[in-house]
């Protein structure tokens, strides 16, 4: 069982889970609809687990190198079961999804579509591929703001974990150059070369601190949001930023990949706090 757990990635699958629900709070009117929300952050998590699944089933050759840790690598899951449980797990979420709302049901059959050709074809376009993650992983609050109807409300929590998730995709790519080279994948790190790509979030950073501060500006959030975000969620990304550019060895980047999505939860707590 616990390989069936490594292989759905439960960090990722909590965080989507937490998005759903924080998204969907700061999007709700007077009344919360706690029901609906929980399964909807329950049918987020499902299709989350399923992408990471056959993420891994088209990645066999390249994880041989950059994560031979991985159960279908080494052999512990058969590959003929990873297809039935990602089958099971996306039947799931789409039938949670029809019962929420038509609407909910479209955004989870988009979803579950894209991260299928993401997996096969379209993550091997150079920074289109992370751009999906990215941007699948700010959809997760306007899922949220789907389920309250109040989509207006997520657009920039949406916008931040789109900016953050694109580091977090960019800095993976880094972290598994040589595998990706091995597979025949050319991403952008393997092409243009790491300093590059070092400009490249730079850029992403500099935006998304600059982001973090303007719904403060607009008065969308009180003061206890800039105040965390401030002394905890910036400073991070500046740590970040300076790691990434001292570093770039595969242990350390790990760790900044670590760090960026635990400065998403702190992000989404900025938010909670600020509603």
């Amino acid at each position: 069982m616990i390989h069936y757990i490594k292989l759905f990635r439960p960090v990722n699958c909590l965080i989507t889970f937490l998005s759903v629900i924080v998204a969907a709070f700061i999007a709700s009117f007077n009344s919360f609809p706690f029901v609906a929300v929980f399964f909807a952050a329950v049918a987020a998590s499902l299709v989350t687990a399923a992408g990471n699944v056959i993420n891994d089933y088209y990645d066999i050759e390249i994880d041989k190198i950059s994560h031979p840790e991985r159960p279908l690598v080494t052999g512990v899951i058969n590959k003929n079961k990873v297809i039935i449980i990602y089958t099971i797990l996306n039947f799931i979420a789409l039938l949670i999804s029809f019962w929420i709302s038509p609407i909910a049901f479209g955004f989870v059959l988009f979803t579950v579509i894209l991260l299928l050709l993401y997996s096969i074809t379209l993550k091997k376009v150079i920074l289109f591929g992370n751009s999906i993650i990215a941007f699948l992983t700010g959809m997760v609050f306007i899922f949220g703001g789907i389920v309250v109807e109040n989509v207006a409300a997520s657009v920039i929590p949406a916008i931040f974990a789109f900016l953050i998730n694109f580091n977090r995709e960019i800095v993976k790519d880094m972290e598994d150059i040589e595998g990706d080279l091995n597979a025949g994948v050319i991403t952008f790190s393997a092409r243009y070369g790491i300093k590059k790509l070092k400009l490249i979030i730079l850029m992403i950073t500099a935006i998304l601190v600059l982001f973090t501060i303007y719904p403060f500006l607009i008065q969308f959030y009180k003061i206890e949001y800039f105040i965390f975000v401030m002394i905890l969620v910036n400073p991070l990304l500046v740590y970040f930023l300076k790691s990434i550019y001292e570093d770039h060895s595969k242990k350390n980047l790990k760790r900044m990949s670590l760090l960026l999505k635990l400065n998403m939860l702190f992000g989404l707590i900025a938010i909670y706090l600020g509603k």
